[in-house]
């Protein structure tokens, strides 16, 4: 089906009976069958976090051509930045940095300052939805780094659905994986990963939005860390 068209009830049951076959399947032939199924139409999401890198290395071995973006706030750790070069040279995977139109001195120049501390719903929604609305132009179908353990929003999450916000088919080839799995293969593979990542940051967005979690935390309570937001909305149908 176009993009651009509403799913049907038989495409949408279609999508269903794929998501259950694939429940106990492999992420890499659920790669693979995406790849197959949508070619050129299907692209990545990553934001270099431990489940994207390791899709990374997936995409690597199975189609390293596929058309993979991250969405580059203006407000991303260095250290996130420069996994794009390791992908680079490890992979043979040119991430492509998707950015909004006004850099962040001009974003907060009109909107009086920093917008990530007045609205951080709205700072999301600037400098992260819209973005992938373009993206998404001529595309079918996109892949996401998701596991349904992470939080309560992405516990029913499909392993392919459609994605009513984006018009999309959305992948979710790792989320039914644990937290244990990922970094199991990480270690396994030698997928290179964010530092951050050794220095207390479980889960890494923009540097103003997030912080290191202690023992005990939640997985994602560094994540706009009091303000009782826990999504930028990629993943929410609201």
């Amino acid at each position: 089906m176009d993009s651009k068209e509403e799913p049907t009830s038989e495409y949408l049951a279609e999508l269903q009976e794929f998501s259950n076959s694939f429940e106990q399947s492999e992420p890499e032939a659920i790669l693979a069958w995406a790849l197959a199924r949508y070619r050129d139409r299907f692209t990545m999401a990553t934001a270099f976090g431990p489940e994207g890198m390791v899709i990374l290395e997936m995409l690597s071995r199975i189609d390293p051509k596929c058309h993979v973006f991250n969405l580059d706030t203006g407000y991303q750790f260095p250290e996130t930045l420069k996994l794009r070069d390791q992908v680079a040279e490890r992979y043979g995977i040119e991430v492509e940095l998707m950015r909004p139109e006004l850099t962040v001195i001009d974003y907060e120049k009109l909107h009086g300052g920093p917008v990530y501390k007045s609205d951080p719903s709205r700072c999301c929604g600037d400098r992260k939805l819209s973005v992938l609305q373009k993206v998404a132009v001529g595309k079918l179908a996109w892949a996401s780094a998701i596991r349904r353990d992470q939080s309560p929003d992405r516990a029913k999450a499909a392993i392919v659905g459609w994605d009513k916000k984006f018009h999309l088919v959305k992948v979710s080839p790792l989320a039914n994986w644990t937290k244990k799995q990922v970094w199991d293969r990480i270690l396994d593979k030698n997928i290179p990963y964010n530092p951050l990542h050794d220095q207390g940051y479980t889960s890494i967005g923009c540097w103003p939005c997030t912080r290191a979690v202690s023992l005990g935390e939640d997985e994602r309570a560094g994540r706009w860390s009091g303000t009782g937001k826990t999504e930028c909305g990629l993943h929410t149908q609201d």
